[in-house]
Order: C-alpha cells, then sequence, then structure tokens
C-alpha cells in the first residue's frame, strides 16, 4: 500500500506539460462565435483560447456558448469572441506539476487550464485529462515488478489497426480514424500504426501513421503484411471487420492474414449476419477462432456469437460505437446559418447504396406534407464508392425519380458530399427528427444513429440490432421496416406532440454521454492491455 501511495505522489508531481494538448485552437477577439462552434466540432475539443498580439487573455468553452449565446439565443455570426469568452484567464507555467494545477482548477472552480511557457502559450489541459492519464498509468503499472516510481515508458504497448482510412471515403475509416485519435489523445500507449486496406486500382494520400497498404484483391498483400507486423514492434493487433472489406470469398483472405500473424488480435465487428450463407459463417468463425478477444457494439451480438457462431461470451466484449462529444443546441438556433430557416426539418446521412431504405422514407413525406406543408427531408452523403464502380448513380437516380413521380421536389433536397465533420454535425444540429429506415436487422452497429444520439436529435428508426437497443431504453422511436406509412405516422406524432419530441432529444443526448470517444477509447485501452495480460 505505501508504494502504490508513493507512487501515486509521484504521478501528482509530474509536470503540467507532460498531460496536455499541444498548441491548441485559437481564435482572436473580433472573431465571430460561430467560428469558434466550427472548430469545436471539427477538432472534437471543449474549448479554444482567444488571443491578443500572440498572447492568450482568454478561454471560450461549450459552457459559455450555452450560457452566453444560446439561451439568449444570440446571433452565432454577430457575436464576437471577445463579448463572450471568460476572463481574466487562467493559466499555469509548464513546468508546475499536476497538484498545483488541479488544485488551482478547483480554487477557480475551472475544468480548463491554459498552460504557457515564459507567457507564451504551448498547450491546454482539463482537470479530465490529468485525472485519466494519471488513472491510465495507475491502472497499467505494475507496482511490485518496477522499482521506478515515475511510470516506465517501456511498459507502453503499439497498436496495429488494420482498416480502411482517411482519405478514402468510407464508415469503417471514418470510424477507426476516430478510435485512434481518442485513444491517441489518452497518452497512455505508443503511437499507432496503421496497416489500410485499399480498394482495386485505389490509391491514397494517408497520413504518416499508415505504414503498410494492403492491395484487397491480392492474398500475398495479407501475408506480407502479417510479416510486417511480426518483424515490428507491435504488441497486439485491432482489426476492424465489416463483410466487403476484405478481399476472397466473404473476405476471406483476412484469415490468411490471421493465420500467418503471430501477435494477439482483438477485433471489432462491425456486422453480424443473423443467417449468414454457409461461407460466410465459415470465415466469421475463423476470424474469431483466431482472435483473443472480439468487439460488438450493441450488446445482443454477444448472445448471437455464443448462439449462432459458437463462441465462447467470455471472449466477446461490448464496447459501444464512440459519438462526438458536442453541445446539446435546439434545431432553431442553428438553422439561419445553413439557410434553413421556418423549415421543419428531416435528415438522414451517410453514404448512399441500396441497404439504407431511403426510397421508404421519400415515399413516407406525402403524408407528413399534408400535416406540415414546409417539411424539408434532408439526404446527405454521396454514393458509396464501392457502389458507384459497380452501378454508377443508379440508386441516387431512382430516389430522383420517386421524388419527381410524388410531386416532393420541394420538400426534398440531397447534398451530395462527403461532408466533413463539424457540417456534418451543423446539419444534424439544424435538424428536427432524424430517420433511420434502415430495411434489414442484421446492422449490430451504426455511425449515424450515435452522431444523431450525441446531438440530442429525436429519432426514427426501424429496430435494426443496434437500434433496437437504443428504442428499448426509450431513446427513438419505432418504425416497422421498409413501412412508409408507419415512418409518416412517427413523424406526424412528432410534429404534433412536442413535448414527446422534446423528451425524446434529452434521452437520446444523455443517453449518448457514456459514449463519447474518450470513453469508448479508455475501454479499448483496457481490454487491450487485458489480452496482453499485462
Amino acid at each position: 500500500m505505501r508504494e502504490i501511495i508513493s507512487y501515486l505522489a509521484e504521478l501528482l508531481r509530474l509536470p503540467v506539460h507532460t498531460n496536455l494538448r499541444l498548441t491548441p485552437p485559437t481564435v482572436s477577439l473580433l472573431d465571430p462565435v460561430s467560428t469558434v462552434v466550427d472548430m469545436m466540432i471539427e477538432e472534437d475539443i471543449g474549448a479554444v483560447v482567444a488571443m491578443e498580439e500572440n498572447r492568450p487573455v482568454g478561454i471560450i468553452t461549450e459552457k459559455d456558448v450555452l450560457e452566453r449565446i444560446i439561451k439568449p439565443q444570440k446571433d452565432f455570426e454577430k457575436t464576437l469572441v471577445k463579448d463572450v469568452m471568460s476572463k481574466p484567464l487562467i493559466a499555469i507555467e509548464a513546468e508546475r506539476p499536476i497538484k498545483e494545477a488541479l488544485e488551482l482548477m478547483r480554487k477557480h472552480n475551472i475544468k480548463r487550464l491554459v498552460v504557457t511557457k515564459d507567457d507564451a502559450l504551448i498547450g491546454l489541459t482539463t482537470e479530465r485529462r490529468l485525472l485519466e492519464v494519471a488513472h491510465a498509468r495507475y491502472m497499467v503499472k505494475d507496482y511490485y515488478m518496477v522499482k521506478s516510481p515515475i511510470f516506465d515508458e517501456l511498459r507502453k504497448i503499439r497498436v496495429a489497426y488494420v482498416s480502411t482510412y482517411p482519405p478514402r471515403e468510407c464508415g469503417i475509416a471514418t470510424y477507426t480514424k476516430d478510435l485512434v485519435d481518442a485513444i491517441s489523445n489518452l497518452y497512455v500507449l505508443k503511437p499507432p500504426v496503421i496497416l489500410a486496406i485499399n480498394d482495386k486500382g485505389g490509391y491514397y494520400n494517408y497520413a504518416h501513421l499508415v505504414k503498410f497498404q494492403i492491395d484487397r484483391e491480392q492474398v500475398e498483400s495479407y501475408i506480407e503484411a502479417a510479416e510486417y507486423i511480426n518483424d515490428s514492434d507491435t504488441d497486439i493487433v485491432n482489426i476492424q471487420h465489416e463483410f466487403g472489406l476484405f478481399g476472397g470469398v466473404w473476405g476471406e483472405y483476412i484469415v490468411t492474414f490471421l493465420e500467418r500473424l503471430e501477435k494477439p488480435v482483438i477485433t471489432t465487428l462491425h456486422t453480424v449476419l443473423l443467417d449468414p450463407p454457409p461461407d460466410a459463417r465459415m470465415v466469421l468463425k475463423r476470424i474469431l477462432q483466431h482472435s483473443d478477444y472480439v468487439i460488438v457494439m450493441a450488446r445482443v451480438g454477444i448472445q448471437i456469437l455464443e448462439q449462432l457462431y459458437e463462441t465462447f461470451a467470455d471472449k466477446v466484449r461490448y464496447i459501444p460505437h464512440g459519438c462526438p462529444n458536442v453541445p446539446f443546441i435546439r434545431s432553431e438556433t442553428i438553422k439561419s446559418r445553413l439557410g434553413l430557416k421556418d423549415r421543419v426539418v428531416l435528415s438522414t446521412f451517410g453514404l448512399l447504396s441500396r441497404g439504407k431504405g431511403i426510397e421508404y422514407a421519400i415515399k413516407a413525406l406525402p403524408k407528413i406534407v399534408e400535416e406540415e406543408p414546409g417539411i424539408l427531408y434532408l439526404i446527405i452523403g454521396e454514393t458509396h464508392p464501392e457502389v458507384r464502380k459497380h452501378e454508377g448513380e443508379t440508386y441516387r437516380k431512382r430516389l430522383f425519380d420517386i421524388v419527381e413521380s410524388l410531386g416532393l421536389e420541394k420538400n426534398v433536397r440531397f447534398i451530395n458530399h462527403f461532408l466533413p465533420k463539424n457540417e456534418l454535425i451543423r446539419y444534424l444540429q439544424a435538424t428536427d427528427t432524424y430517420i433511420i429506415p434502415y430495411p434489414n436487422e442484421e446492422q449490430i452497429s451504426s455511425g449515424t444513429l450515435l452522431y444523431a444520439l450525441s446531438t440530442g436529435k429525436a429519432i426514427v428508426s426501424t429496430p435494426f440490432l443496434h437500434a433496437k437497443e437504443v428504442i428499448h431504453e426509450g431513446c427513438a422511436m419505432e418504425c416497422e421496416f421498409k413501412n412508409p406509412s408507419s415512418i409518416a405516422d412517427c413523424i406526424t406524432m412528432l410534429l404534433q406532440y412536442d413535448d414527446i419530441k422534446r423528451r425524446l432529444e434529452e434521452r437520446a443526448y444523455e443517453y449518448s454521454r457514456g459514449m463519447i470517444w474518450p470513453n469508448v477509447a479508455m475501454k479499448y485501452v483496457n481490454l487491450l492491455y487485458k489480452a496482453l495480460r499485462m
């Protein structure tokens, strides 16, 4: 016990500069608050530092935006940083100990602290960051084996991620980058390694973290990737699995990779088929056999893997998808910035493909328009690149044709872009009701669902596996599969009963708080160390 107390005391004596975000985003005093909100969304942060003549003079936080802009309903474009920021600025020199930083934040009742060196801005830290880093180091330390009271850098592990990765436009790529960034922000692991999967003929200008590129259609490339990891200082591998992501029959080339791999593996499943073809079942069973742990993003996945794929339940872990931490903003406060003022906005986002069921949402609109002629349904996202290669824009054209045949040109708007995160969240914040009309039950993870929850939207969704749990918690309204009339009935009810809509919004936002990326990242880190028996 004395050794543990001594170790914790040493942690609190570490200098603040070991636990901060370097070069945080900054704004000038005369920038509009809209610039700050965009930065918060794009960088997934809760505060921006205000600068004057290259010196930090104030800070503007999510709470400042909520209390001083949103609640009094001030204009985001016309209100300036200098009128909203918290001042005078509370700062600490980089060499001061963590203990002093925590005491300073508690004394002034603040959650964030600007870090300076000779009065120049070098970073920003938070109470949560300081405590989480200290806790993580506490959790992974073997007090009785390590003599030094300071955290031993050699005990940090390196993780290799096998997945698609930006700039490739793919939902799994976006998820992987969000996950890697969130884990990196905990500062408890070595820098990660990405093995990016390229589609046939694809070439991308990847970031420096991508150390190896796998040619999806070449089985030799998977063997070379396994040999690369075996010869590296990688400690453990995380595979992001989705049918169609890997080459071979039902993605069987990833099994070849696993058979050659000599490092522990944690596999994250984005889909679990309830009635798989024999080849798909065999491929997934072999993946499960080669994995030390398997992550599912809906609790029901544990039961499915145990019953249908004969996997031991103690091998499977539930870790939610992860979502951005954004302020809860009523749709009316953001609509004017997007040219949506006085419109009742419905939306769906994601890469378009036939499996999204958007045609059913469009067919529901005539009945909804009778109740509210000002309805506008935003269909946000370009056609999935893999779909576009094989069938072009056939599905989007089919949706256009349905809109025209129903005379809904004024009530449907296609936003044919793969939007940056900040723009996407802005559209979601302007949404009154979010629609997820997926026609199939088997989807066990949905990034669009988590984004809608994290922005506090009233959600109407079919009961696919992931959504079913959210619906059960009272955080979304259930509509029937492939049933436009059911979708229309749900949305009409929300139009008629604002109290129900508000309750759904509040529950959705509250439910998502445990799923923000820092919390998900910590769950991953704990499982990574467990798999390594550390």
